[in-house]
């Protein structure tokens, strides 16, 4: 049995990964925001976390952890000249510094593993540009100078991590894909021809966090049905 932290474990990839992991007979320390979970295995603790606060109070976790996993996102899409200055930095904020802040705070419990992995999630929108994906990709983009900046400096004995997902059937993402339409568009643009899971996204974050990706770090991930390699 591991100890795993999974930061924004209450919904979507956040949540299937949590439960994946206990399923696979784990111990995991999961944060929410604003939505209180109540854990149906005795293997998983849920505290609330505000990523935002300056000094993030994670002393509910034990000595030793052996792999963290940052989920908070978002996705706001919108033309360019519409985006304001200070709308980068609140994106920043939460999907860099937050995870800056988090890392911080959890790197003693990591180093007292023997091995430990770090997982973040990008966006395919950073290696394939897409319009009025600039604010999302910015931030995702500095999230991945960050894994492979952060692999290089905790090797060997912390391998870091991202992955890059397309569009998810996720609560984040569900005004993409609230109906017919919107689902069968999404889908066809990519080669698999549908939408990503969140079991296809949390399946990959149990694969980097486990030992079986241990000649693994320093790597962004696709998982996304195809859509950043191949024109069909």
């Amino acid at each position: 049995m591991k100890n795993y932290l999974i930061i924004g474990g209450s919904s979507g990839i956040g949540r299937t990964l949590v439960e994946q992991l206990a399923a696979d007979g784990h111990r995991v320390f999961a944060t929410y925001f604003q939505h209180p979970v109540q854990p149906t295995v005795a293997t998983v603790e849920y505290q609330p976390l505000n990523v935002l606060d300056p000094h993030p109070d994670l002393e509910f976790l034990p000595e030793q952890i052996d792999g963290l996993a940052y989920c908070p996102g978002s996705i706001n899409l919108a033309p360019f000249h519409r985006i304001k200055p200070t709308d980068f930095v609140l994106d920043f904020e939460l999907q860099v510094n937050g995870a800056i802040r988090i890392l911080q705070q959890v790197l003693p419990r990591l180093k007292a593993a023997k091995t430990a992995s770090i997982v973040f999630f990008s966006t395919v929108a950073v290696q394939t540009g897409f319009s009025f994906h600039a604010q999302v990709a910015a931030s995702k983009g500095a999230l991945e100078g960050l894994t492979r900046a952060l692999a290089a400096e905790l090797a060997p004995r912390i391998r870091v991590n991202a992955i890059a997902p397309s569009i998810t059937d996720t609560p984040l993402a569900a005004r993409f894909l609230d109906n017919e339409q919107k689902l069968e568009a999404n889908a066809g643009r990519h080669p698999l021809k549908r939408i990503g899971t969140r079991q296809d996204i949390a399946a990959m974050a149990v694969f980097l966090l486990s030992d079986q990706s241990s000649w693994i770090t320093g790597q962004v991930l696709p998982v996304d049905g195809g859509l950043s390699a191949i024109r069909s």
